[in-house]
């Protein structure tokens, strides 16, 4: 009897330690998981933010680059007129 209450108490004993030992397992493969995660979480954010970034700094040189065209449209265009003007102003006083 006692023998076999021995046996019981060990084999409960070993279920026990079996028990904790998979619960620390599955918590060290939860922290594990829950880590590889946060990593790919945070990559996807760097990448998402520099992807951004990237269309913003687009965006700014072809805002510049029209206001750069514009403006030196503008210049042309006043230079064209003025030169005109002082061409009619020179051909009126000559003639």
């Amino acid at each position: 009897m006692i023998v076999m209450l021995m046996v019981v108490v060990f084999v409960i004993v070993m279920l026990m330690m079996v028990i904790v030992v998979v619960k620390v397992a599955v918590m060290l493969v939860m922290i594990v998981v829950i880590m590889v995660v946060i990593v790919v979480v945070m990559v996807v954010l760097m990448v998402v933010v520099m992807i951004v970034v990237v269309l913003m700094v687009v965006v700014v040189v072809v805002v510049l680059v029209v206001i750069m065209v514009v403006v030196v449209m503008v210049v042309v265009v006043v230079m064209v007129v003025v030169m005109v003007v002082v061409l009619v102003v020179v051909i009126v006083v000559v003639t």
